[in-house]
């Protein structure tokens, strides 16, 4: 077949008075071609016509009417489902290599005479007018923290217009991760857009009644005034409504992904250094924004005076126990805040403590209900005093900081019946008042020396004008035949603490201290 070119130079050609045989031999078709198009008066594609008749005949023809009825039962059913129960009903008849045959078809059913489909509708966004923000879990990135599984979600906020983005380090979805990751993210980028845009949170929306009415909560709205957005939710399920977040937090996991590839480990030192990490992945990525964000930026209303530091702020007081209930969880404190009334502020990562307008303590927040977080240093002046409450104390399992105390404990147990706790609880005081690591150290070398770490023992070897008489003891011991002496010898040479290597203290008072602290 020829060419609308091709047609259309022999057309020229008979316009400058060639003859037909002339022009049909410039176009570089036969006579007889030529005359067809001429006396036509119409190209080759325009003389060509959609096949209106099947060129073989359709292999499921027979069971099409059983495959549309399936189709219109449930059109969500795939053409694999629907060929598999075919291969069923008819044995024999439908070869394996047809499954894309019937593929086609459905498909074509359903360009046809298929359902509806949901219609998304492109939205034009203002410079300054909208952010969104919302949750995103990273669980699927297998990141950690100083070797341990990093559990966290990150609080994610986009300038719809110039897709500038922030991101926030947090625990779960609660109103003080939102609202410190928004504060965090709006005087990062330097000011407010006029509305905030939130997936159906329950952090910041409560519901009224049966009916499904709902409204903001009094704390969202509050910070919504303090920095003057005016606040919108999408529809439940309806995730596309908030759909520039919802497609950004793919994105940024995909930078975050190949950013980790590059560094080679998915392990950071601590939370800082991970946060150190994020900061600059967002740096970068911003930066390709520039040139909208400059437009977007000097339509973006000023921050206010201050930030609003927003944050839950309850009345607790200290039990007995020296322990504190806050949002259905326990947390130990120290001993001389029993019976003080404290003000706990409710941040998203951490608890603070107040005594009237002093700052008391700090502690990290347990997510969930019916969670503990007891520090044996709180308690361990008392239960030094009172070694027989240790046994059936509620919260025992959480006194023992490490697993070498653990394995101190039973041995403790194996050889010194009916002593076990008190001298547990004595060594447990030496870790708080010397050094925890300090005291993990020597518990191991005695305990790899096949000897029984009492107390006397691990005092002696954490204090260093002791460490000679010791090593000799030890060496000379005959119930310590598994003792590694280069290894102890280089420890008393150059001090190292094992578990974090880092030089053990050259001076350590040999007098028990008040562990209160």
């Amino acid at each position: 077949m020829k060419k609308d070119s091709e047609v259309q130079l022999y057309m020229r050609e008979r316009r400058k008075g060639h003859t037909q045989e002339l022009a049909a031999a410039k176009a570089g078709m036969s006579e007889r071609t030529a005359r067809k198009y001429e006396k036509k008066k119409a190209l080759p594609s325009q003389l060509k016509q959609p096949p209106t008749h099947r060129t073989r005949a359709n292999p499921f023809g027979e069971d099409w009417g059983w495959v549309v009825e399936q189709l219109e039962r449930d059109p969500a059913l795939q053409g694999t489902t629907l060929f598999a129960l075919l291969t069923e009903k008819q044995p024999g008849r439908y070869q394996a290599t047809q499954v894309r045959t019937l593929q086609r078809h459905i498909a074509n059913w359903r360009a046809l005479c298929g359902p509806e489909k949901e219609v998304m509708f492109p939205q034009v966004h203002e410079p300054g007018g909208q952010a969104q923000s919302d949750f995103t879990h990273l669980a699927d990135l297998l990141i950690t923290v100083g070797g341990q599984p990093f559990e966290h979600l990150l609080y994610h906020l986009i300038l719809t217009y110039s897709n500038v983005e922030a991101v926030s380090i947090c625990q779960s979805e609660t109103f003080e991760a939102l609202a410190e990751g928004l504060e965090a993210a709006l005087w990062q980028i330097g000011g407010v857009p006029k509305e905030h845009r939130t997936d159906h949170l329950s952090a910041a929306i409560k519901r009224l009644d049966k009916e499904g009415r709902e409204a903001f909560t009094d704390n969202y709205l509050a910070l919504m005034n303090h920095y003057g957005m005016q606040p919108s939710w999408n529809n439940v399920g309806v995730a596309h409504e908030n759909g520039d977040v919802e497609q950004s937090h793919f994105r940024f996991k995909q930078a975050l992904d190949q950013a980790l590839r590059v560094r080679g480990s998915r392990d950071f030192v601590d939370q800082t250094s991970y946060g150190r990490f994020l900061a600059e992945l967002v740096r970068k990525r911003n930066l390709t924004r520039s040139v909208r964000f400059e437009v977007e930026r000097k339509l973006l209303s000023p921050l206010p005076a201050k930030p609003l530091k927003p944050c839950r702020e309850l009345r607790v007081m200290v039990s007995r126990f020296s322990t504190i209930q806050v949002l259905a969880n326990t947390y130990s404190v120290p001993s001389r805040l029993i019976g003080t009334t404290l003000t706990v502020r409710v941040h998203s990562l951490t608890l603070e403590l107040y005594v009237g307008s002093s700052h008391a303590l700090s502690l990290p927040r347990l997510l969930g209900q019916q969670q503990k977080l007891i520090n044996y240093r709180h308690l361990i002046w008392s239960l030094v005093r009172k070694p027989g409450a240790f046994a059936a104390y509620r919260y025992r399992e959480e006194l023992f900081p490490g697993l070498v105390f653990r394995q101190l404990y039973d041995r403790l147990q194996d050889s010194q019946t009916g002593r076990a706790d008190r001298e547990y609880l004595r060594i447990l005081h030496l870790a708080a008042t010397l050094g925890e690591s300090e005291v993990g150290v020597a518990v191991g070398l005695l305990l790899e020396a096949g000897r029984v770490p009492t107390f006397e023992l691990v005092r002696e070897l954490v204090q260093p004008e002791q460490q000679p008489q010791l090593r000799e003891a030890l060496k000379l011991n005959p119930l310590a035949p598994h003792l590694q002496l280069a290894l102890y010898d280089r420890l008393l040479s150059s001090p190292v603490d094992a578990a974090n290597s880092r030089p053990l203290p050259q001076s350590i008072t040999p007098e028990l201290k008040c562990a209160n602290e």
